[in-house]
């Protein structure tokens, strides 16, 4: 179960922490496939926060919120304890190799046993690629090269990210998509509606869905009206689908709402009023919102849409928006999903 998440609005850093921290195993697969497969996973791992700190305060570089020290068995039984560092790092840093060099140095120094220093850059620059950091002195030359891996390059492979099985997978086009959206509301509105649609179609288990989407929620923040719209599409899917946790799935985009102030709304949409809520949502903001959506997956599919696509979607219906849903990233071309007016 991920850590709870009661930290200020602007603390960006605690969705990929409490990630990271509750998904160790499916992070190392994603990122990192090599570092994964010399971890005996039959042994547990442990996140040394405290002792990670120590090095931190030691090396007077400051407060890192997005290194964690994990210690981990290797495969390989002479190997004993091994030390995993990672570094999520979400902008260019002056200096930031030679940090990264420092840390690895102490950790060793502090456990004397192999250190592994893992990097993900989430910045948006990119062309700021750091990987390694040397110096030399009188023929005497030290080095380190990390392992990183840069979430922008993971865009032009968006389609696969939605349809992989791995929770990383979906918390990297989430971050792309933020990244995208800033300033850009409504457009971070539909990215965030389609993902947290996907969390319902992996049919995985209630927590794990649950606690995705606290990071997800955390993590691609819009305004109060549109969480509220949020709400709805929610509700709609926990009925369509019937899920086991539903009132939980609610609930907390309910407190969301209840912060921004919309709790009226809320007891008109839920409450004694809770049809006539749901009709407005669904014929002012459900069907526009969705229609929005199916149009920006099949740009990203497909390119530009032709006049006779553009047609069709704007006069689609619920069970058409649904078979287009269902199709678009199984789908080899556009005729496959919409076939040209005779």
């Amino acid at each position: 179960m991920l850590q709870p998440m009661n930290q200020p609005a602007d603390d960006y850093d605690t969705p990929w922490k409490s990630a990271v921290m509750g998904y160790f195993r499916e992070f190392m697969a994603f990122f990192f496939p090599q570092a994964h497969d010399a971890i005996d996973w039959r042994q547990p791992h442990s996140f040394l926060d405290q002792e990670l700190a120590q090095v931190v305060r030691d090396a007077g570089l400051g407060r890192r919120r997005l290194d964690k020290l994990v210690q981990v068995a290797g495969r390989d039984g002479a190997a004993g304890l091994l030390y995993i560092h990672i570094e999520i790092q979400r902008s260019r840093e002056k200096g930031f190799a030679e940090r990264i060099f420092t840390y690895h140095y102490r950790i060793y120094d502090r456990f004397r046993s192999p250190v592994s220093t893992l990097v993900i850059l989430a910045d948006p620059h990119p062309g700021w690629r750091p990987d390694s950091y040397r110096y030399d002195m009188c023929r005497c030359e030290t080095s380190i090269i990390f392992p990183v891996a840069k979430l922008l390059d993971y865009w032009p492979r968006l389609d696969r990210l939605l349809a992989s099985p791995n929770a990383f997978a979906l918390l990297t086009a989430a971050h792309l998509m933020t990244l995208r959206t800033r300033g850009q509301d409504e457009q971070r509105f539909e990215f965030k509606a389609m993902l947290t649609a996907l969390l319902y179609q992996r049919q995985w288990d209630a927590q794990r869905v649950l606690d995705l989407f606290n990071v997800l929620d955390w993590m691609m923040k819009i305004p109060g009206h549109l969480q509220n719209q949020l709400a709805l599409r929610i509700d709609e899917l926990n009925r369509s689908n019937e899920m086991p946790f539903e009132n939980l799935m609610i609930r907390m985009a309910k407190d969301k709402a209840r912060k921004d102030g919309l709790q009226e709304g809320w007891e008109v949409g839920l409450g004694e009023g809770r049809e006539q809520g749901l009709e407005l949502g669904r014929e002012e903001g459900r069907q526009e919102g969705r229609r929005a959506l199916v149009r920006k997956l099949l740009r990203l599919r497909f390119g530009p849409l032709p006049p006779s696509a553009e047609q069709r979607i704007a006069v689609a219906g619920t069970a058409e928006l649904t078979a287009l849903e269902d199709k678009i990233l199984q789908a080899a071309s556009l005729d496959e999903l919409i076939q040209p007016a005779e």
